[in-house]
This record gives C-alpha cells, sequence and structure tokens, in this order.
C-alpha cells in the first residue's frame, strides 16, 4: 500500500469533500484504494452489497449512495466515462460493514465511520455539545443497544443471568486489555451499587457502544449459538476495537478520566434547568 495511506482516522478526513450546500460526501474511486481494494469490480461488490444491506434497513440507497460519472483521459487525446459514487457518511460505514474483513484498514474504517455515523444519528450538530450532553446522548444509545445486545446473546443461549454477567465480562476483558467488570469498577473508584457506564466520560462511552454494536450484530449476523461461542464473539470484538483505538494513536479506555459527575447527576441537573426554564414562561 501506498505510504501516504495510513490505517488512522485523519485518511478518511483527508478524502472527505463538503458540496455547496455543507453536506460531506466521499467519492468511491478515491475510497478505494484507501480501503485497499486493487480493483474496481471487487470494491464495487462491497458498495452493491452495502446498497442492499442500506435497502433492507428502510432506507432508499439512492439517498446515500448517488451514482456519478468521471471522465477519464485515454491514448491519441481520447476520454472514457467510468462509473463512481457520491457517498454519505453513512453509506460509507455500510461499505466498510461489508468489507473485506481481512483487510487491516477494514477494522479501522468500521470504527471511524460507525462512531462518527452514531454521533450523527445521536444529534445533527454533535460536535457542538458540551462534554455532559454527549455522555447523557451516548449513554442512553447504550441503554438502548444493550437491550438489543441482551436479546441477540439470549438467542445465541445465554439464558441464565449468571451467564449474561459472563458474557458482559468478556466484552469488557476485551475492551480493556483484560480487565473485568469487577477490575473496573475498582479502577474508577466506585461504590457496589455504581454503575460502570454511568461514570464514563464521551470517549469511553462511545467505544463501549462500538462494543455493544457491532457485538449485536455479529452475533446475529453470523446465528452464532452457545454461550461460550457468544462469550468468544463479545471478546474479540471488544479486543478489535481496543486494537483500532491504538491504530488511531487514541487512549486505552482503563486510561480515560473518571468524570466528576455521574449520569445519573446530570440527569438530575437536566430536569431541574427544564423546570426552572417552565416556571420562567
Amino acid at each position: 500500500m501506498n505510504d501516504l495511506v495510513k490505517y488512522s482516522e485523519g485518511t478518511f478526513e483527508i478524502i472527505k469533500h463538503v458540496n455547496e450546500y455543507g453536506q460531506e460526501y466521499w467519492l468511491a474511486r478515491e475510497l478505494q484504494p484507501i480501503l485497499d481494494y486493487a480493483q474496481w469490480r471487487n470494491f464495487n461488490e462491497a458498495i452493491d452489497r452495502a446498497k442492499l444491506a442500506c435497502q433492507n434497513s428502510g432506507i432508499d440507497p439512492s439517498d446515500h449512495f448517488a451514482e456519478v460519472s468521471k471522465t477519464i483521459p485515454m491514448p491519441k487525446n481520447a476520454s472514457k466515462d467510468i462509473q463512481d459514487y457520491m457517498l454519505s457518511r453513512y453509506a460509507c460505514y455500510l461499505i466498510v460493514m461489508n468489507g473485506d474483513p481481512r483487510k487491516e484498514v477494514i477494522a479501522v474504517g468500521q470504527s471511524y465511520f460507525a462512531v462518527k455515523t452514531r454521533q450523527q444519528e445521536l444529534i445533527e450538530n454533535y460536535d457542538e455539545l458540551s462534554e455532559d450532553q454527549k455522555r447523557l446522548a451516548i449513554r442512553n444509545e447504550m441503554t438502548a443497544h444493550n437491550k438489543s445486545l441482551a436479546e441477540a446473546a439470549q438467542m445465541a443461549g445465554v439464558i441464565d443471568p449468571k451467564d449474561y454477567a459472563i458474557f458482559q465480562n468478556k466484552g469488557y476483558q476485551g475492551l480493556y486489555g483484560g480487565l473485568g467488570a469487577k477490575e473496573i469498577h475498582e479502577r474508577k473508584g466506585l461504590k457496589k451499587s455504581q454503575k460502570i457506564l454511568d461514570h464514563m466520560g464521551s470517549t469511553e462511552l462511545a467505544a463501549n457502544l462500538f462494543r455493544a454494536t457491532q457485538t449485536d450484530e455479529k452475533l446475529r449476523r453470523e446465528n452464532i449459538r452457545g454461550k461460550h461461542a457468544a462469550n468468544e464473539v463479545h471478546f474479540q470484538v471488544g479486543k478489535k476495537v481496543r486494537e483500532t483505538i491504538k491504530e488511531l494513536g487514541g487512549t486505552m479506555p482503563e486510561n480515560l478520566p473518571t468524570p466528576e459527575k455521574s449520569i445519573a447527576q446530570l440527569e438530575r441537573e437536566q430536569e431541574r434547568r427544564k423546570l426552572k426554564d417552565g416556571e420562567c414562561q
């Protein structure tokens, strides 16, 4: 691969375009080499799988995969029009999720586009939110996705509450370099009654959200059966997210600071502000 192409978040930002309306997009022909596809034919197959996944989700693919043509020079002053696509961030996310899992850069792309797409789904002006607002938004998403993950785990055979606790612990161990829920709890200096997720910053919550959503999807997509197999999937997904954070030059989740205020405190403050605003109206 070209030395210019590094497995980093910045790579995907470099090739991002913004149109006259302020909407961001990526060109498929520029994304192809970044994702290490030598032939357009093979990359186009990944695009077709992504479009099908989009359609199966009840979303019109044309809203995210805009087919365009690109003129390239040919010998003897000739030219030829070739197929290209203007891709939304969501389209890029679906492409990397349907890409060749053996390619190292695919994992980086999955992390980058999944987290960024999730942030956009939470709220359009995500980057303008305060840290506390980001924490609340991602924590709410985490609550919803943990329910879906629990359902997927149950379908795989993780029935008993004790077995589910082990299943959840495997995910933490993969993401936190061997540290389980108990060790993370102690590391954060929390009481037994306090929940780990309520004492995470937005970056740490985002990593855990990605772990949960990707485990959920993998359990369902690959029709995993058996609690031991489900545990291994959760561990490996957590481990892959950790490896991606390392590749991106990020801070390992266990080394991220623990916020002073819990999610419960932030929610109480939010409710008080709403009541105060209501009284002022």
